[in-house]
């Protein structure tokens, strides 16, 4: 089983990062994952190529720096740089990071788009539909969700333009034959029913390749007005990232298309099972052979993002735990097919479970008492007994438990897998009780033995654990003092060299303070809620008449009312201003309870530029009135409707 391949190509990929905002932990996961499938890869002797990158067009990206002042350019190239520093910070070893504002990938997209256009599988037509900007996609009445983007939950506006249109329903027969004589195309299996059920057997719809309502995308060359569309634009970079160009391919694409895995979220499943192959059956190219949707990484219980204010950044959590940590929790936490959650809680809680307790208790009391009890030198084993059989043969076996489970993306398992192995030797601590049998002399031999055994356990964990955290495998093996690291020689129990004297023994993870650094957190996260909140000024300044007419006050009806889970002060209410309904934040907790103000008309700011305090976005403000320490909401009466003017 831990035989090595003979120099078999392996091309992974992830799905490219959006270069809208920095990316969160999140988002992170993924590359991490893609990251410890290609270095285990890479240990079992495979040729790996690892391609990662960003996509960076689109009208999001040009609204968002138009916000910002900056040319789009000037936009992607700082947000990309974010991105690549994420990659870099946590250890990654992508061999390309694609960027699809890279010309030559812009090139060889225009020649893909000009191939299909002329063989006819992409034609000029007019879009007229309902237009999410944030995902790019339009949608029909019957597609939306209670009203909004089926995908994201947004608004969506009407919107018509011209627009090209790639011939997805000429070529659904042949995708479903596909995936019907490859099984394991679409992974894992959960997510194929989904695929085929819901979005293939239903009939697939021609779809729109380009848009003219924007400029921030790479040209159709025959026709300037039209920019390219992400789906072509963003699903090549899989092939252009090798040098496909049409025809005049690379060397680099011949050999390692097509891609083994692609690595992407369960959110865009989608646009890879059915629009990609498609693409590439137009194109006369071989499909990838496999895509594996993995969860999502969730904060607790909820999806994290920017204006829910529960975002955990990677660097952030760096700093408080390490690189190799971070790692860690992120592919241990996950499970195979349904979300994972994090939370500063669990983070140090597993940290000191699984890190500090586990492995780090293990490899620092053995290799002290090797020091201790043989001034560091590794003893021949030559007194075995029933127990030392069971530790050698958890070793080899969790060699191939792992072996089984990586074969099938089952990280978070094959972790576990590793993790039962030092807690094995933990016990085997226990059993053989090395302090004793260092009291009788004539037990030395036996002690010399018991010790050779976990040394070489914690070799095995060293090395399976070098995928996943690479920086703490090579601690580890400092400590042992041993360059064994290949892989075939985890194959049989006893390779460690005896009379080699191990180094010094160095924790590799000291426990945290859970508690202490909780409290840091909270204290930071509560100074950025007061820095967010507007400081009220003293004084009274007069306006003019016009000052006064720029504020527009509305009567609202409150729905829908809770406290915010960061802060003291702060409830957030749901009101309906007349047209629909808004989220807004009041400092008003000490003063009313939540039911108390359910069904109240209240005074509504409804023009007030939306501020995030403690993480809540609030599209408003009510009004109150403040006297001594008392606050009073000004209640309306409930025989105004809602969105009735006030002046």
């Amino acid at each position: 089983m831990c035989k090595k391949c003979d120099g078999e190509k392996f091309y992974i990929t992830t799905a490219i990062a959006y270069t809208s905002r920095k990316p969160h932990i999140g988002n992170s996961y993924e590359i991490v994952l893609s990251d410890a499938i290609a270095r285990y890869k890479r240990m079992q002797g495979y040729d790996v190529f690892f391609c990662t990158g960003t996509d960076e067009h689109g009208q999001k990206i040009e609204d968002y720096a138009r916000e910002a002042g900056v040319t789009p350019k000037e936009y992607v190239d700082k947000v990309a740089g974010e991105i690549k520093g994420v990659c870099d910070l946590l250890n990654t070893t992508y061999d390309h990071f694609i960027r699809t504002t890279d010309d030559y990938h812009e090139k060889a997209v225009q020649k893909i788009f000009k191939k299909l256009y002329d063989q006819g599988d992409i034609y000029k037509g007019e879009y007229s539909g309902l237009y999410c900007t944030p995902c790019e996609s339009f949608w029909t009445e019957s597609q939306l969700v209670d009203g909004k983007c089926p995908d994201c939950g947004r608004e969506v506006k009407p919107a018509k333009e011209e627009a090209y249109f790639f011939r997805l329903s000429k070529y659904q027969k042949q995708l479903e034959d596909y995936i019907e004589s490859n099984p394991d195309f679409i992974y894992p299996e959960s997510r194929k029913k989904e695929m085929v059920n819901n979005f293939i057997k239903p009939g697939l719809q021609d779809l729109c390749v380009s848009r003219s309502s924007f400029k921030w995308g790479i040209p159709v060359d025959f026709d300037p007005k039209h920019v390219v569309y992400v789906w072509i634009d963003a699903l090549s970079n899989y092939i252009t990232a090798l040098g496909y160009d049409c025809g005049e391919n690379s060397d680099r694409y011949r050999k390692y298309w097509p891609a083994d895995v692609h690595i992407i979220g369960k959110d865009i499943l989608r646009f890879h099972t059915i629009y990609w192959p498609i693409m590439l059956m137009a194109l006369g190219e071989p499909l990838p052979k496999q895509v594996f949707g993995h969860p999502w990484l969730l904060f607790g219980q909820d999806k994290m993002s920017k204006s829910r204010g529960n975002v955990i950044y990677a660097d952030d959590l760096v700093k408080l735990i390490g690189v190799d940590a971070v790692r860690y929790y992120l592919l241990s936490e996950m499970p195979y097919a349904s979300d994972g959650s994090i939370t500063y809680e669990t983070v140090f809680e597993r940290y000191n479970s699984d890190l500090a307790n586990t492995i780090g208790n293990l490899v620092n009391r053995t290799v002290a008492m090797n020091n201790k009890y043989f001034d560091g030198v590794i003893q021949n084993p030559d007194t075995e007994e029933i127990l030392d059989f069971e530790i050698k043969t958890a070793c080899t076996e969790t060699v191939k438990k792992v072996e089984n489970l990586l074969s099938t993306y089952r990280v978070a398992d094959a972790l576990d897998t590793i993790l039962a192995l030092a807690k094995r030797c933990n016990k085997y601590i226990d059993e053989t009780m090395p302090w004793a049998l260092a009291k009788d002399e004539s037990k030395k031999s036996r002690l010399g033995t018991v010790l050779y055994n976990l040394l070489e356990g914690i070799r095995y964990i060293a090395i399976l654990l070098s995928p996943f955290m690479p920086e703490t495998s090579d601690k580890i093996m400092e400590q042992l003092n041993c360059d064994k690291k290949d892989y075939d020689s985890l194959c049989a129990f006893g390779e460690l060299v005896p009379g080699v004297k191990v180094n010094k023994a160095v924790p590799l993870f000291n426990r945290l303070d859970s508690e202490k650094l909780l409290k840091e957190i909270y204290a930071e996260q509560e100074k950025k809620e007061k820095e967010e909140t507007p400081v009220k000024i003293e004084g009274l300044a007069q306006i003019g008449i016009d000052d006064f007419a720029k504020v527009e006050l509305r009567v609202a009806k409150i729905k829908e009312c809770e406290p915010v889970k960061k802060s003291k002060k702060l409830l957030k209410l749901t009101v309906f201003d007349g047209e629909k309904d808004r989220t807004v934040a009041s400092g008003i907790s000490q003063y009313y309870k939540p039911d108390e103000l359910v069904g109240k008309s209240i005074i509504l700011v409804a023009n007030l530029k939306p501020a995030k305090l403690c993480g809540v976005e609030s599209q408003g403000m009510i009004l109150a009135a403040s006297h001594g320490d008392d606050v009073k909401v000004l209640f309306v009466d409930d025989s105004i409707p809602a969105g009735s003017s006030i002046s």
